[in-house]
């Protein structure tokens, strides 16, 4: 699309590929999420969308993909990945930042269906979008963070060389949780090998690069 080239940019690993969803990824992007995304009784997330029913699980997650591509500027960005894994569509990763070209910061968020989670998918579909932050976009930081007991995303986290960052307190359905804090330099930031960006070049005056 001429003129709006973020719907060609796409990144691609090892075993994974991560693009701007088309409306048939966000049909499965919705399928996922009806079929669940945690244990029921655990809330990963600051905001509960994963509490709702199945179909409405899977309309909102197609709304908020709308919102993001209508939102994007070079203010605030959001770039929502489908991840593709055997040529299925098996999560969203995320890349955010605000005041990008000032701050040079970059965070990030995902979730993975239930069912394609303990296969090491989370910890490539987040190195992929830190090289995009890192070696597309001249970042120099990248964030992140999780609740105290969303293990598995803090193991990836720290396996990525991410430094801990503080804490946040959050009401978490009405109770007090602990928000972990990240934050990986461009200095300590160690690319994994067979991570390679595509179309980005279209893109970057949409960023103001």
């Amino acid at each position: 699309m001429r003129n709006w080239p973020l719907f060609e940019l796409s990144i691609t690993t090892p075993r994974l590929e991560l693009r701007m969803p088309s409306l048939a990824d966000l049909d499965e992007l919705g399928d996922r999420a009806a079929e669940g995304v945690h244990e029921p009784g655990y809330m990963p997330f600051l905001f509960p969308w994963s509490d709702a029913e199945p179909q409405e699980r899977a309309r909102a997650t197609v709304r908020y993909h709308f919102r993001t591509w209508a939102e994007f500027s070079r203010e605030k960005w959001t770039l929502e990945f489908a991840v593709v894994s055997d040529g299925q569509v098996v999560g969203v990763q995320a890349l955010t930042a605000s005041d990008f070209l000032v701050t040079r910061e970059a965070g990030s968020g995902s979730w993975l269906g239930k069912r394609f989670q303990g296969r090491g998918i989370g910890r490539e579909m987040r190195a992929a979008v830190l090289h995009l932050a890192f070696e597309g976009l001249g970042a120099e930081y990248a964030t992140t963070e999780a609740f105290h007991d969303n293990h598995a995303s803090l193991a990836v986290t720290r396996r990525l060389g991410y430094h801990e960052d503080g804490i946040t307190l959050h009401n978490r359905k009405g109770e007090v949780a602990t928000c972990r804090r990240f934050r990986l330099p461009r200095e300590d930031w160690k690319p994994m090998d067979g991570i390679e960006i595509h179309n980005l070049e279209p893109c970057l005056p949409l960023f103001g690069l």
